[in-house]
C-alpha cells in the first residue's frame, strides 16, 4: 500500500525545518491561496445581489449601459429576491404597466440561476418568433457581457446543439425558449424554473392541446417546493385577463412610499395625479394623508423608502403578487408630464384610453359590450338605395352564415378609417344540402355594385362560417378558389393585435374523399369584432346640420341604410357581453345572447373579417390612393358626397365606366 512521506498538508501548515521547503519557492503564496479559495463555497447571493454584482447590461440591449443597479428600481428588489433559492415563494405574479423593469428582472434570474443555481429553466414568450428575437436581443447579450455567464455556457459552434437560438446549455442545467404557440415547445422537458412573459398575449390554447400556462407550469410540478415559477404581463380585459386572475389570487402586494412633507405611507394612484387644464408640466401628485402637493423629484426618494405591503389573503400562501404603474418609473423614464400628455392625447378614442390603462396604469380595460338600442340606430338611418354603394366606400367584403335552410349574406363598403356602409343583404333559400343555393353564392362572387361614380364593383373577399356543415362549406370554397373566398372560424376570446390568425391548412372531405391539407381556415377572434361592431355604433356622430356644415363622421362609423328593416336591426344587437364567475370563482367574460336570432351580427363579423385578411388594418396611405384612384374618385370628393352631406353625389369624377374586380386588392 502507497504511505504518504509526509502527514503535513496546506491547510494545516508547515510544523519543521523540513516541512518548510514545501512553501519555500516562489508563487508558493498564490497557489495556496487559491487552492484555499477552490474550497471555499460561493457567497449565497439573492438575486438582485447577483445582478449588482455580476450583472451588464449591453447598449444593444438597454437604454442604460453599464453596471446594474437595483437601487434604479427599488421596487423590484424584493421581487427578485423572491425568486432566490433561500425565498420559500414558489410562484411570484406580477401585473405592471409597461417599461417598469421587468424584463429585465427577469433576465437576472435567468443570468443568475446559470451562475449560482443551476437547473432546468423554460422562458416562455407569447409566440416561437418573438422567443427568437428575445433570445438575439436580450439574452445573447446577457451571456456576453457577462463573465461569469460567458464561462459556464456553451460557445455557439455550427455543429454544437448545446448553444442555439431557442436553447442554451450550461454546466448543470439548460436554458429553453419557446413560445406560448407551441405545445411542442411548452411540454419539451421538466423545468425547475419557468419564466412566463406577457402572459396576457399568449393564445388561448396551444396548438389545441389547453392553456398555454397550465401546460407550462406542468413541467414544474415534479420539483415540489424547489420550483419558481414567474408570471409577468401587462393586463389587457378585466374578465380575460390571465395575469389579473392570478394577481387576483394572491395576497395583491402594493408598493406603498412615504409621503416627503407627512410621512404618510400610501401607494400611487392616478386620481390623486393633479395639473392645470392644458399644462401638462405643471403635474403633481397630491398626499392621501395631507393633501399637500408632492412634486416629481421627490420619487428618487420616495421608492428608495418605499416597501411591498400585502393588501388581500391569498388563495395560494406559496404565491405572491405584485401591482405596479408606471407613476413609478425612475425620474428619466416616463415622468409624470408625459403621463398626463398621454392622457390629454387619449381623450375621445377608446381604443387609446384603453392602451393608457393598460400600458402605463397597469390596469384591465372593462369591455362594456353592451347591445345598442337598435330604435335608436333606426332612427340614424341613412337614406340610399339597396344595391348601390355611398361614395365614401372604395371596396367590398361579404359576410356568409350558413343556416340548414339557408344562407344569409351581407355585402358591407368600406372606406378609408374603416368607415362602413351596409350596401346589400340576401337570402339564399335552400341551405347546404341543396346545390343551387351553392350556385347563387357562386354567382354572387361576380356580381357587380354600381358605385356612386358610376363604376362598378365586385367582391374583393367573402368570408364564410365554417360552423354548419364543414365539408360542404371546404368543398364549395375549394371549387370556387381561395383567392375571393376565406373559410372562417370563430373562436372566443379577444385579440385585438391579430383578431384573425392563419391560414391553416386543414383536411376537407370533397365527393367523398378526404384530401389532406384540402382546405384554408382563417381563426377569427369574435369577441374582438363584436365589441368593436357595439362601441362603433354607440359613438356620437355629426347631425346632419353639422354634416351639411361641412362636418365629417369619425373614423370607423356604421352607416345603415334606411331599407334595413327593424328584423335586422335587432338581429344586428342580438347579444351582450356579461361577465360570469367560474367554478374557481375567477371573473370570465361570455357573449349571451338577448334574442336567438343573430345572423346580422354574425354576417357584419365575418365581413370585418375579411377586410382584416385583405390588410386593410394596415395599409398605407399608397394603398387608398390607389383605390381612389381605380374608381376615378378624390377623397375631397369622397367627403363632399358621403351620405347626408349637402354636396350632390354626381360631383365625383367618373372618367369613364367600368368593373372594379377583386384583384386590386390583391
Amino acid at each position: 500500500m502507497y504511505a504518504p512521506t509526509s502527514t503535513n498538508s496546506p491547510r494545516s501548515g508547515p510544523t519543521s525545518g523540513d516541512d518548510e521547503g514545501l512553501t519555500d519557492f516562489d508563487g508558493a503564496g498564490e497557489i495556496l491561496r487559491a487552492w484555499g479559495n477552490g474550497l471555499r463555497p460561493d457567497p449565497d447571493l439573492t438575486v438582485s445581489e447577483w445582478a449588482d454584482r455580476h450583472r451588464m447590461l449591453s447598449g444593444r440591449a438597454s437604454a442604460e449601459p453599464g453596471r446594474y443597479r437595483t437601487v434604479r428600481t427599488p421596487y423590484m428588489r424584493e421581487i427578485m429576491d423572491r425568486l432566490s433559492p433561500g425565498d420559500p415563494t414558489q410562484r411570484i405574479v406580477f401585473m405592471k404597466a409597461a417599461q417598469v423593469g421587468a424584463t429585465e428582472a427577469g433576465n437576472n434570474w435567468i443570468g443568475f440561476a446559470i451562475h449560482q443555481a443551476p437547473g432546468p429553466m423554460l422562458a416562455v414568450q407569447p409566440t416561437v418568433e418573438l422567443a427568437k428575437r428575445n433570445s438575439r436581443q436580450r439574452i445573447d447579450p446577457l451571456i456576453d457581457e457577462s463573465p461569469e455567464l460567458r464561462d459556464r455556457v456553451k460557445p455557439a459552434r455550427s455543429r454544437d446543439a448545446g448553444n442555439t437560438m431557442l436553447s442554451k446549455e450550461f454546466a448543470g442545467g439548460i436554458l429553453i425558449m419557446t413560445g406560448a404557440n407551441s405545445a411542442v415547445g411548452l411540454r419539451s422537458t421538466p423545468a425547475r424554473y419557468i419564466f412566463l412573459d406577457e402572459v396576457d398575449a399568449y393564445p388561448a390554447s396551444a396548438d389545441e392541446e389547453g392553456d398555454p400556462v397550465t401546460l407550462a407550469e406542468a413541467r414544474s410540478l415534479t420539483f415540489a417546493h424547489r420550483r419558481k415559477v414567474l408570471l409577468v404581463s401587462t393586463p389587457t380585459i378585466r374578465g380575460l385577463s390571465r395575469i389579473e386572475r392570478e394577481y387576483e389570487a394572491s395576497d395583491q402586494r402594493r408598493f406603498f412610499v412615504p409621503c416627503p412633507h407627512c410621512g404618510s405611507m400610501q401607494w400611487l394612484k392616478f386620481d390623486r395625479l393633479r395639473w392645470q387644464k392644458g399644462r401638462p408640466e405643471t403635474a403633481e401628485y397630491h398626499c392621501e394623508g395631507c393633501d399637500a402637493p408632492i412634486a416629481e423629484h421627490h420619487k428618487t426618494a420616495m421608492l428608495e423608502d418605499g416597501e411591498w405591503r400585502a393588501t388581500a389573503t391569498p388563495a395560494d400562501p406559496t404565491t405572491v403578487g405584485y401591482h405596479l404603474s408606471a407613476l413609478y418609473s425612475p425620474i428619466g423614464w416616463l415622468s409624470w408630464e408625459r403621463i398626463v400628455r398621454a392622457w390629454d392625447g387619449c381623450q375621445g378614442s377608446d381604443e387609446a384610453i384603453k392602451a393608457f390603462r393598460n400600458t402605463i396604469l397597469g390596469e384591465t380595460w372593462v369591455e362594456t359590450g353592451e347591445a345598442p338600442d337598435w330604435q335608436r340606430l333606426a332612427d340614424r338611418r341613412e337614406a340610399w338605395a339597396t344595391g348601390t354603394v355611398p361614395a365614401g366606400a372604395l371596396f367590398l367584403t361579404a359576410g356568409a352564415d350558413v343556416q340548414k335552410d339557408r344562407i344569409e349574406v351581407d355585402v358591407w363598403a368600406w372606406g378609408r378609417g374603416l368607415e362602413s356602409w351596409l350596401v346589400d343583404h340576401l337570402v339564399l333559400e335552400g341551405g347546404p344540402g341543396d346545390p343551387a343555393c351553392w350556385r347563387r353564392l357562386t354567382d354572387l362572387l361576380s356580381r357587380t355594385w354600381a358605385h356612386a361614380s358610376g363604376q362598378h364593383m365586385t367582391l374583393a373577399r367573402l368570408a364564410i362560417d365554417t360552423g354548419y356543415e364543414t365539408s360542404a362549406v371546404y368543398g364549395w370554397s375549394r371549387q370556387v378558389g381561395f383567392t375571393q373566398v376565406a373559410p372562417v372560424k370563430g373562436v372566443e376570446g379577444f385579440n385585438r393585435s391579430s383578431p384573425v390568425t392563419g391560414p391553416t391548412y386543414v383536411d376537407a372531405t370533397i365527393a367523398g374523399k378526404r384530401l389532406r391539407r384540402g382546405a384554408r381556415l382563417w381563426t377569427i377572434a369574435t369577441s374582438t369584432f363584436k365589441a368593436e361592431t357595439y362601441r362603433l355604433l354607440r359613438q356620437d356622430r355629426p347631425t346632419r346640420e353639422e354634416l351639411n356644415a361641412g362636418a365629417i363622421c369619425p373614423p370607423g362609423t356604421i352607416h345603415l341604410p334606411d331599407w334595413a328593416d327593424g328584423e335586422w336591426l335587432k338581429q344586428l344587437t342580438a347579444e351582450q357581453l356579461v361577465t360570469v364567475r367560474t367554478k374557481r370563482g375567477f371573473a370570465r367574460l361570455e357573449w349571451q345572447k338577448l334574442r336567438e336570432r343573430n345572423e346580422a351580427l354574425d354576417t357584419r363579423v365575418y365581413a370585418r373579417a375579411a377586410a382584416w385578411i385583405l390588410g386593410a388594418d394596415r395599409w398605407p396611405e399608397a394603398r387608398w390612393a390607389d383605390l381612389e384612384s381605380q374608381l376615378g374618385v378624390t377623397k375631397q370628393d369622397e367627403t363632399e358626397a358621403a351620405p347626408g352631406s349637402a354636396a350632390p353625389a354626381q360631383r365625383l369624377t367618373a372618367p369613364r365606366r367600368r368593373t372594379v374586380r377583386s384583384n386590386y386588392m390583391r
